[in-house]
């Protein structure tokens, strides 16, 4: 029997090796993709005056690395797994068992094994634990980048926090310099966007072509999860597809109500999709067998207009006041019943931006600058306070030098249109 190098014929199958292969990384340079991500989260550390970051945000620590592990488990169950970033090392602490999951990634410079410092894990040794936990990693950042640092943290326990800072560290939100870096995008990293968009549209396709009087909510939108999974995509963020009165107000979650004739069924897609990219896109069908009533129609050519208009005015250099101020006005009967933003930033899931409409800018907007690079999904929702339906419609788009590009393309319902 020959030899053969057994690690040499493993690593074929790590984790890197597929997914940079994998049909819909045709094209893209995933490499070149991580490490303009990585090193946007530093370029945003130096400029806040932070000499390090813990991330355990699993959404953050794919955009820092490129790396994934039982995301959705991640979230819950934190810190599962964290990456400790300086300016000139990246340290990525794995949950047990999975080191081999970072094999080939040239944004991670090594793996240790977590340490899970949460009640779970420890039980009623929990403040011992995270003592340990922040008296370990303040020694490591003592190593890296001197005493007294300046770390930022997101979504750790706030027994952890606590204790680093009783090590002498200085603790600031970590937030804010990932967030602004993940807003602006590079022409490679688009290409990851424009992929998970492609996918999802397929998978919405489907969903549409399935729609049926009988059907329950649960079972249309299984369609679009499954052909979701089947193209590589990671998961639906939310279950929001309802049919007739489930439509008004907006925010139900899929149930197993069964759609009636005659009915609108209203879709927000919110797939973290292929590349772990937000595909975000809003859709409203018919469920036949009549044509779409007057009111029906009505509702969708209202939500068409505010969206088609809130994006004719974007362009780049535009604030976020002045966007609000020109944005589209809400009708009296539709406003009670608004969706709480006008529009907001889209990555590898919702991000910065914010934008708020006009009525709630004194109370929740801020302000800031529509930059280029910025992906932005439009959104309207129109249904009457009381009202028997609406519709929800979504466009997602890229902040180009000039103005927009339209990114998603799934089209619009000519009958209720007419």
């Amino acid at each position: 029997m020959a030899n053969f190098d057994w690690h040499a014929e493993r690593s074929d199958l790590d984790g890197i090796a597929l997914l940079d292969r994998a049909p819909e990384s045709e094209g893209i340079d995933l490499t070149a993709v991580r490490l303009y991500r990585r090193q946007r989260v530093r370029d945003m550390m130096r400029q806040y005056g932070v000499d390090a970051v813990i991330l355990s945000d699993p959404i953050n620590i794919r955009y820092a690395t490129g790396t994934r592990n039982m995301q959705v488990f991640s979230q819950r169950n934190a810190p599962a797994r964290y990456l400790l970033l300086t300016q000139d090392r990246s340290i990525l602490f794995e949950f047990t068992g999975c080191h081999h999951l970072a094999n080939g990634f040239e944004t991670v410079d090594e793996v240790r094994s977590a340490s899970t410092a949460s009640f779970v894990a420890a039980g009623p040794e929990i403040a011992d634990r995270e003592q340990r936990w922040a008296a370990e990693m303040a020694d490591l950042l003592a190593e890296l980048v001197g005493t007294g640092a300046t770390v930022g943290l997101e979504r750790l326990n706030a027994g952890v926090a606590i204790a680093l800072k009783a090590q002498g560290l200085r603790i600031v939100d970590a937030q804010e310099p990932v967030e602004m870096a993940r807003a602006i995008k590079s022409a490679e990293e688009m290409k990851c966007v424009n992929a998970s968009l492609r996918a999802t549209e397929v998978a919405v396709e489907k969903l549409r072509a399935a729609i049926r009087p009988g059907l329950s909510e649960n079972e249309l939108w299984s369609v679009l999860h499954q052909s979701v999974i089947e193209q590589n995509g990671d998961y639906c963020e939310t279950r929001l597809l309802n049919a007739g009165a489930r439509t008004n107000p907006w925010f139900q979650e899929t149930s197993t109500h069964r759609i009636g004739e005659n009915e609108l069924i209203a879709l927000d897609t919110d797939v973290v999709g292929c590349h772990g990219y937000y595909s975000d896109f809003s859709r409203t069908f018919h469920s036949g067998p009549n044509k779409p009533t007057d009111t029906q129609r009505e509702l969708y050519k209202v939500a068409y207009e505010q969206v088609h208009h809130n994006m004719d005015i974007l362009k780049p250099g535009m604030s976020f006041r002045d966007y609000a101020d020109r944005a589209w006005n809400i009708p009296e009967k539709y406003y009670a019943n608004r969706y709480y933003l006008s529009a907001h930033g889209c990555g590898m899931t919702g991000e910065y931006p914010y934008l708020y409409h006009h009525g709630d800018f004194p109370d929740a907007g801020y302000d800031g600058i529509v930059e280029p690079g910025m992906t932005l999904c439009v959104e309207s929702y129109i249904g009457e306070d009381g009202g028997k339906e609406g519709v929800k419609l979504e466009q997602q788009v890229l902040i180009t030098d000039t103005g927009i590009e339209l990114l998603s393309r799934f089209p619009f319902g000519e009958d209720l249109l007419r």
